[in-house]
């Protein structure tokens, strides 16, 4: 299995190997199925960018690291009600809210590494949903990296999921974090560092970020991890960006957009080659990314042209040179 942009579909080589949603999160096409023209031309004007297959270069390939479909998309829908309340003016679900933090600290507790889906891989009106489920995703594998506690992951991925909150109720798009803010301060049930989360998350260690421009040490650790994941959701999603070059990015922002060790434990948490990722190595062979194993940024791949697999930890004279479409 990998995921591939739609306009690489082919239906004579390729099957879904992930269900197609639409936009009441149905299911829209099953798994295990070739899709006819006329349908892949439905999913492009529904806004789906990207669909998850199985060809012969990705067969076997299980990508066990993404995190449970059906899970994800119950989170979604618990994020899309807090959403449609917020709007009405009614008051939050937050028991919903707080099983669904607790499913994806599970998620990310039972398994040494969890990536989210792809939010290309959804239409359009749900996938601000889908971001906000990813950040709290990557925020939570980084939080568990650091050590913290329960009570710690649970105040990170409440504030994570809940950080773009304020867009509900804001009419100008730069306004959204006081506005998150003014809406999560206000319910006694939550931490006040969950709401300091949707304050924070746009704001930099330098000073430059906004709406206050604070910097140093009243940039709260949990919102440098959430602004850090922000950046790196839009980036491989909205910007539709590699991994591996957007991970480059994020290295460039350690000390100047946030603490030194956040970005290093996002560099130690997130892949740069995510599994199903089409490579050339050094030795101009191309490969495919099987698995992530010993080490974040040198995964196992398997050689497109004799099937061997050899882990990159194991064999440090063997290096990317870039990703390839094949």
């Amino acid at each position: 299995m990998r995921i591939i942009p739609i306009a690489q579909y082919n239906e004579l080589t390729m099957q879904l190997a992930k269900p197609v949603y639409d936009r009441f999160r149905r299911i829209l096409l099953a798994a295990n199925t070739t899709i006819h023209p006329k349908y892949l031309q439905k999913m492009k004007e529904i806004g789906i960018r990207s669909l998850f297959v199985e060809d012969a270069q990705s067969r076997g390939i299980t990508m066990d690291e993404l995190i449970d479909m059906p899970t994800w998309m119950d989170v979604i829908q618990v994020l899309s009600d807090v959403y449609a309340a917020v709007k009405a003016k009614k008051a939050l679900q937050l028991a919903r809210v707080h099983s669904s933090v607790a499913q994806l600290i599970a998620e990310v507790k039972r398994r040494p590494i969890v990536l989210p889906i792809h939010t290309n891989a959804m239409p359009d009106e749900i996938r601000p949903y889908g971001h906000a489920v990813n950040v709290a995703l990557l925020a939570l594998q980084i939080g568990k990296n650091l050590g913290y506690n329960e009570i710690m992951l649970r105040d990170l991925g409440i504030g994570c999921l809940l950080h773009d909150i304020g867009k509900a109720a804001a009419a100008d798009e730069r306004k959204h974090p006081e506005e998150g803010f003014a809406i999560l301060r206000g319910i006694r049930e939550l931490n006040l560092l969950s709401a300091h989360v949707a304050f924070q998350h746009h704001e930099t260690l330098d000073g430059k970020g906004y709406p206050r421009a604070i910097s140093g040490a009243a940039f709260h650790e949990y919102a440098q991890i959430c602004g850090l994941c922000n950046v790196y959701e839009n980036m491989t999603t909205a910007k539709d960006m590699p991994s591996h070059e957007v991970m480059e990015y994020m290295m460039t922002l350690s000390g100047t957009g946030y603490s030194p060790h956040i970005v290093d434990m996002f560099t130690r948490s997130v892949p740069s080659y995510p599994p199903g990722t089409m490579v050339q190595m050094n030795d101009g062979k191309n490969a495919i990314v099987v698995k992530i194993s010993a080490h974040m940024q040198r995964p196992s791949i398997r050689y497109l042209d004799t099937g061997e697999e050899i882990s990159l930890a194991d064999h440090p004279t063997v290096m990317v040179a870039k990703t390839v479409v094949v």
